[in-house]
């Protein structure tokens, strides 16, 4: 009987180890074919220059929208980033969903917001009460809507949706900073083929312990947190170079809803956003490509590597674990809602590729990662299987890990090097290893709670991250000249 138990310890240690491998030695390909695709894009300038985008009258106008929900800590920087853009023709849609805190005022004194009778744009249907919009007096493009909170962020940006007057909207959280020309480079896709490209994506990146002013990043700096830090490397390997590498492959799953650009007729035309959904960024994504497919429609899913988003990444493991299960439990949900597409030829690289990946490796990934690791480790303790074996289990799984923090690192360094201090780039590559170990375990942990909420059809809530706010004199001083709540 102890030698089948150990026999089967062993067999489950070995599957961990070939899964574990497996996935990284993808990730690795991706990241490569990503990185091969970053340097092109740094040689080649296009068909057109980006002042040239910026001056021709072929560029589509954006309406760029942003929900937000007790967000005053950096609201007005974020504003500030918005109505900075480089862009010949835009309007920014603030929807203040339900918040508690100062976010309406301190929006209404900086902006002399005054009250407006709305003019909608298409009818998608929203579930909080729509209490007032308002304009600005200052001479801003900007709108702001305020409605009741339902507690999702879909539901606030349907509300924007429905009174957005350009061709295109962009979609940023109201936590982030957009780099000043971020719009004119993500929109390049929609004017060199217009026909065909229906979405496009760019960069996330932490904004955590950088030096920002009035909206701008002066200086990318790492922050002192490790977990923000490790963080750091995931969006550089995430973004940098995996959607890069999806993007490359046709078969794009996720654009970040923290910035993405779409064609408006068509997100109406599939119905807006999906209420109901915790990844609503991602599902927007394979509707709209389940649609045009079953329409046989040409279409294009694209990734700039270039422009930037600044966003806040947690910086403790409550907040951290409360985003990651709510991540889980929204792959979930896409999974299930478009399970049709998963293998199926008919949805092209999209339905053979990336859905069965992302339900392989990302949905059922914790599964493997937390049992098994659970059972090596339990052999371990009662001797049944060999240090040698357990040594060099653990090794390679390491080894491949760390060797794609590495090597997103070396490709930011090598193309766009927004870090300079030698003593950030070191953190970097310390984070990289680090987050092989304890990191990478309790994100597994996080994720295999969301899957069994998924699992379980638990009613999904939005819980919106604590804030820190941006640095800068002019947000701060708006904020101390209102009166507490």
């Amino acid at each position: 009987m102890r030698e089948v138990f150990t026999d089967v310890v062993v067999s489950a240690g070995w599957v961990v180890l070939g899964y574990v491998l497996l996935l990284d030695v993808t990730m690795l390909l991706l990241v490569l074919t990503g990185a091969r695709r970053v340097s092109l894009s740094r040689r080649w300038s296009g068909a057109e220059g980006h002042s040239e985008i910026f001056a021709s009258p072929l560029t589509p106008a954006v309406s760029l929208l942003i929900p937000a929900h007790d967000e005053e800590a950096g609201i007005l920087d974020t504003l500030a980033a918005a109505l900075g853009q480089r862009y010949p023709a835009l309007e920014v849609i603030l929807v203040d969903d339900g918040s508690t805190d100062r976010t309406f005022e301190l929006v209404a004194a900086r902006y002399e917001l005054a009250e407006v009778t709305p003019r909608p744009t298409a009818s998608l249907p929203v579930d909080g009460e729509i209490l007032s919009v308002h304009r600005a007096r200052t001479g801003d493009p900007l709108t702001v809507v305020r409605k009741s909170s339902v507690g999702r962020r879909s539901d606030a940006l349907n509300a924007a949706l429905n009174l957005a007057r350009h061709p295109l909207v962009c979609m940023v959280d109201a936590d982030s900073l957009l780099e000043e020309d971020a719009l004119l480079r993500v929109a390049r896709p929609f004017v060199e083929d217009p026909a065909n490209v229906v979405a496009a994506g760019g960069v996330i990146r932490a904004v955590n312990g950088a030096h920002t002013d009035r909206g701008t990043v002066l200086e990318p700096r790492l922050s002192k947190h490790w977990l923000v830090r490790i963080q750091t490397v995931e969006y550089l390997r995430s973004f940098l170079l995996g959607r890069t590498g999806w993007a490359d492959a046709h078969a794009l799953l996720i654009i970040s809803g923290a910035f993405g650009l779409f064609r408006r007729d068509l997100v109406v035309e599939v119905g807006g956003l999906d209420p109901h959904s915790l990844a609503e960024d991602a599902e927007l994504v394979v509707t709209l490509q389940e649609h045009l497919r079953r329409h046989r429609r040409p279409h294009r899913v694209v990734f700039v590597p270039e422009p930037v988003c600044w966003t806040e990444v947690p910086e403790t493991w409550g907040v951290l674990g409360r985003q990651r299960r709510r991540w889980a439990h929204g792959l979930g949900q896409l999974l299930w809602k478009h399970r049709r597409m998963i293998g199926n030829p008919r949805y092209g690289p999209v339905g053979l590729l990336a859905l069965p990946f992302f339900l392989i490796f990302e949905f059922l990934g914790p599964v493997v990662e937390v049992f098994g690791l659970a059972s090596i480790a339990l052999a371990g303790g009662l001797g049944l299987l060999d240090l040698g074996t357990v040594a060099v289990m653990i090794g390679l799984a390491l080894s491949v890990g760390t060797l794609l923090s590495v090597t997103a690192i070396a490709v930011e360094e090598f193309t766009y090097r927004r870090y300079r201090r030698g003593r950030d780039v070191v953190a970097l590559l310390a984070a990289g290893v680090i987050e092989n170990v304890g990191f990478r375990q309790a994100h597994a942990w996080f994720r295999l709670r969301g899957l069994l909420a998924a699992l379980t059809r638990r009613n999904p809530v939005w819980t919106p991250m604590p804030r820190t706010g941006f640095s800068g004199a002019e947000p701060q001083q708006a904020r101390e000249a209102l009166p507490a709540s």
